[in-house]
């Protein structure tokens, strides 16, 4: 029988690494069970001046609907490894702890938790696969769509990263992040239906290659639709499809029609000829749209160079964030049972405790950032709200344009070096005086 392997809600529970079940029936035979605390962070992050937060409403979702259904509970069986008290422990799952995070569309820098997690151990164990998974390709191409975004000027960005991405659901969350990062929309049907997002499309090299000539396949697309055709023209030669792009609008008696897609060649070359091509024809309201191969880098170089391109269809290199393709993030255990925990590994240590991060401005800049015992005193803006209590949902996530515009505004608040997309300098936060006392107790106990 042929499998898809699609994740949905009836399966989702299983979407975890076998040693998170194994870990939690070993504390289920010791009887711990006890309020554990977890921070989900990125350490630095490599070629990477900021983080954008996305993928909050995605965890809030799976905390909120994650169960083991008999099937599940079965298989868990057969394996041999999990003892019948536990299995029916597994069948009564709830997550019922309380989580605590920044807003999605929030800048961080390293160390800083986008989440915190505090929940009955063996229910906070069993939900760091899927918080690491969910968080780290939503936060990875939010933050690669706003540092196109940021060179991108008055120019419209579409996620044309579906065929690229690596599966189907980092396609879906990948569109959904670049919208956070201020794409106009996305190639993607299926995520322009789940999240609200406008969907963008033109037309492929085949619809050409299937008429028996390029004008022909123009005519008959503009006759489709007339009012919103962007036509490829480089399937041959690109300045011989602008003309045959021409050529058709004017056979369908159109004054004007959405514009031409380049996909290979001289761009900032192809970009100017087409352009007095299209305003000598009439079509001086015609787009030019470009793709193949773009990131960050070639948007602005071309921009620079004055090329007239109106828009940009971003895949591979946005939904890989192939530059940065992963971050060194992590889920670590800070407190249990009320006990401050902290890990001591070279490069790796983590800090103790239920925190939160106060944010400092001066001149609508940001200025520093300070990571604080939640109950301590600090002034700043603290960034980290509380979003479930009980396992219930306090906090509804915001509309996706919401968080679209925090983003913006965030990115908006850094310090000009800090948006550029060369730009080596971060933001490492200060430790309030609390939380470096703590640091240094955890210390001499061991």
């Amino acid at each position: 029988m042929m499998k898809f392997g699609f994740v949905n809600d009836s399966n989702m529970a299983l979407l975890t690494d076998l040693y998170e079940l194994t870990m939690a029936q070993s504390y289920f035979d010791a009887g711990m069970n006890e309020t554990a605390v977890f921070d989900f962070f990125s350490r630095r992050a490599r070629h990477r001046s900021y983080l954008v937060s996305a993928g909050l409403e995605q965890v809030l979702y799976y905390l909120k609907k994650i169960r083991f259904t008999d099937e599940e509970i079965e298989f868990l069986a057969s394996s041999g490894r999990f003892s019948d008290d536990f299995l029916h422990y597994l069948e009564r799952f709830r997550f019922s702890g309380d989580v605590y995070a920044v807003d999605e569309g929030e800048i961080l820098f390293e160390n800083e938790p986008f989440i915190t997690v505090e929940a009955p151990l063996i229910e906070a164990q069993l939900v760091e696969t899927f918080i690491i998974n969910t968080m780290q390709i939503s936060i990875l191409t939010a933050t690669k769509a706003m540092r196109c975004r940021s060179v991108a000027g008055e120019t419209t960005l579409v996620d044309f990263g579906l065929r690229r991405a690596h599966g189907t659901d980092a396609g879906m969350k990948a569109a959904r992040s670049s919208y956070i990062g201020g794409f106009a929309g996305t190639s993607n049907v299926l995520a322009s239906k789940t999240f609200g997002i406008p969907a963008f499309g033109t037309m492929a090299h085949s619809y050409v290659l299937a008429h028996d000539s390029e004008l022909d396949a123009f005519t008959h697309f503009l006759k489709t639709y007339p009012d919103n055709s962007i036509l490829l023209v480089d399937t041959f030669d690109t300045l011989n499809g602008v003309k045959n792009a021409i050529e058709a609008a004017r056979k369908c008696g159109l004054k004007n029609f959405k514009g031409v897609r380049l996909d290979s060649g001289d761009i900032e070359e192809l970009a100017k000829r087409s352009r007095k091509m299209l305003d000598d024809a009439g079509f001086k309201d015609a787009m030019i749209f470009v793709s193949g191969g773009l990131n960050e880098f070639k948007i602005k170089n071309l921009l620079q160079k004055g090329a007239p391109v109106d828009g940009w269809g971003v895949g591979t290199e946005l939904v890989v964030s192939a530059d940065t393709p992963y971050l060194d993030c992590a889920y670590k255990l800070v407190e249990y049972n009320g006990i401050p925990r902290m890990k001591f590994s070279p490069h790796k240590v983590t800090l103790p405790s239920k925190k939160q991060i106060y944010r400092k401005f001066r001149d609508g800049l940001l200025e520093e950032d300070t990571l604080a015992l939640r109950d301590e005193t600090v002034g700043g803006t603290p960034l980290m709200r509380q979003y479930m209590r009980n396992g219930e949902i306090l906090i509804e996530p915001a509309p996706l344009e919401l968080i679209r515009q925090k983003a913006q505004k965030s990115f908006d608040s850094l310090p000009p070096e800090m948006r550029e997309i060369k730009s080596n300098r971060t933001l490492t936060p200060k430790l309030s005086p609390g939380l470096t006392s703590l640091v240094k107790r955890v210390e001499k106990s061991l």
